[in-house]
């Protein structure tokens, strides 16, 4: 049977409007009219990989099966990604942000950083934020490092846990890089368990809040992008609450909170937009937050 002509045509807008639905009230993710093509098409294919007639089949499959649910709702979220995948947002960590928070805590006991990677879907992001700490981070051993990765997709988040990666994935890490934090093996090359420990996997439903801690910094990249405006500017508030004052949002290029009323400070570096959680001392004198810092 070819694809043209397969099962898929027995999907009706109003079962796509049903399974749109019931993933928005699970997750609170929203496929909106812009991508309206792209999810008829992904629930078309998977449907005929499924093998099932109707979207009314793939429906009834969903509200019975958690492993049903989350197999469609992985198709529809995993997104390619790579190592050190925006150039821009990895030197002003490493530049910028990293320096700061060094001095901010070197004296401290014990010296800790707390990080979240909120969406980290197959892991190449925290291990990015790992490697770049473990090379630019003056005493890094000395430091107690703590990355929580989290991601609504249970199997993207088996595969960050193998560590395993190979071709396009691993096209902007250096000789340097791989030599230092991967092991060759058979299927690609690993993260070596030194940095691996450095990181903690969970499953999480960002509309759902759970009580992560605090921050130093959150990395949350095109993720934002899932959800509605009502929600977008709920989970931004949730992020400014969970960082440590002076400490830092990372969010996707596309992504903006400019019109958003929570208090970040907005740095531009090069094509990089820093939001910085301002500290209670600089939120008495207003004037130095609005102004930003380039």
């Amino acid at each position: 049977m070819s694809e043209r002509q397969g099962p898929a045509h027995g999907l009706s807008e109003h079962e796509l409007s049903e399974i749109r639905m019931l993933i928005e009230e699970r997750t609170g993710i929203c496929f909106d009219e812009s991508r309206a093509r792209f999810f008829s098409t992904r629930v078309k294919e998977h449907l005929c990989a499924k093998g099932l007639e109707r979207g009314t089949d793939l429906l009834r499959a969903m509200r019975k099966s958690n492993i049903e649910y989350e197999a469609l709702l992985e198709g529809l979220l995993t997104q390619e990604t790579s190592f050190f995948r925006y150039p821009s947002v990895y030197e002003a960590f490493e530049k910028r942000v990293l320096p700061e928070l060094h001095v901010k805590k070197f004296w401290k006991n014990p010296r800790t950083l707390r990080i979240w990677s909120a969406g980290c879907s197959t892991g190449e992001e925290p291990y990015s934020i790992a490697i770049t700490i473990a090379d630019s981070l003056s005493f890094s051993d000395s430091w107690n490092v703590e990355i929580l990765a989290t991601d609504v997709g249970r199997l993207a988040l088996k595969q960050a846990e193998r560590g395993v990666y190979s071709g396009r994935s691993l096209g902007s890490v250096s000789q340097e890089q791989l030599a230092a934090h991967f092991t060759k093996t058979q299927n690609g090359q690993q993260v070596k368990p030194r940095l691996r420990k450095l990181v903690t996997f969970a499953q999480m439903n960002l509309a759902s809040a759970v009580y992560v801690g605090r921050m130093d910094m959150i990395f949350c990249m095109n993720v934002l992008i899932y959800f509605s405006e009502e929600r977008r500017r709920a989970l931004v508030q949730r992020f400014y609450d969970t960082l440590e004052p002076g400490g830092y949002l990372f969010l996707g290029h596309s992504e903006s909170i400019s019109k958003m009323p929570v208090k970040f400070q907005a740095i531009v570096l090069n094509d990089c937009i820093l939001y910085r959680k301002p500290t209670a001392e600089e939120l008495q004198k207003p004037e130095l937050v609005a102004e930003g810092r380039a």
